[in-house]
């Protein structure tokens, strides 16, 4: 049987702390959450892997959606340099882990989230690992949830394969947004900054990431 306690201090040290992320509030998160409780029965062995982990199958018909590898999500976490006062809204919170790696840091957050399924899963994880400061919602993602803005964090937890500008107008001013950018194996995390309503980013590492839906580009016209 799986030691998961331990499993947590590996990932941690080998791939967290040994990737530049020295923010104390995170490494203290990523080794109290239980990653395994996020993922589906059959792939809590795979939880603390250095890869991106299948969080639920849903329905044929919608992508399978996943919890981001360790060190892309501590890394981007920390650009984001939330603080204990923060408003931040989770783009796609699949089965709810960056919500509750970021509810530890922040005042509150906005889990957004358009699959029913993995909603009810949110909200259970969510309340089984005593994040009370997350409140789930239901809607497009690539809508944002304009009821609550403007936030001082926009986290998109998957890839996007553009500049996410319909999410921009919800930041605050001096508000940031993390992203991958890129479709897998290429891709870029970026942080992007809104400053008296204009909005500009910057690369942050290399990174990769499973694709959102409804943030693939739109397709080039060919003559």
């Amino acid at each position: 049987m799986i030691d998961f306690a331990l499993a947590r201090r590996m990932m941690v040290d080998g791939q967290v702390r040994t990737s530049d992320v020295t923010d104390l509030r995170i490494i203290a998160a990523m080794l109290e959450l239980p990653r395994e409780r996020f993922v589906s029965a059959a792939d809590t062995d795979l939880a603390y892997l250095d890869t991106d982990i299948p969080a639920i199958g849903v329905a044929a018909d919608k992508p399978e959606r996943h919890l981001l590898k360790p060190m892309v999500l501590a890394k981007l976490v920390q650009a984001a340099a939330v603080k204990a006062d923060d408003r931040v809204l989770v783009v796609g919170c699949a089965t709810g882990y960056s919500a509750a790696l970021l509810s530890r840091l922040a005042r509150s957050v906005v889990a957004l989230e358009q699959n029913p399924v993995l909603v009810r899963l949110a909200r259970d994880n969510l309340e089984a690992v005593g994040a009370g400061n997350v409140t789930v919602v239901t809607g497009p993602l690539t809508e944002g949830w304009p009821p609550d803005a403007p936030y001082d964090v926009v986290f998109i937890d998957g890839a996007t394969e553009t500049m996410p500008r319909t999410l921009c107008p919800q930041l605050k001013d001096g508000g940031r947004l993390v992203a991958v950018v890129g479709r897998a194996p290429m891709g870029r995390a970026m942080l992007y900054c809104s400053v008296a309503g204009d909005v500009s980013g910057r690369p942050i590492f290399d990174a990769a990431a499973p694709l959102l839906p409804g943030f693939a580009a739109p397709p080039a016209f060919v003559f």
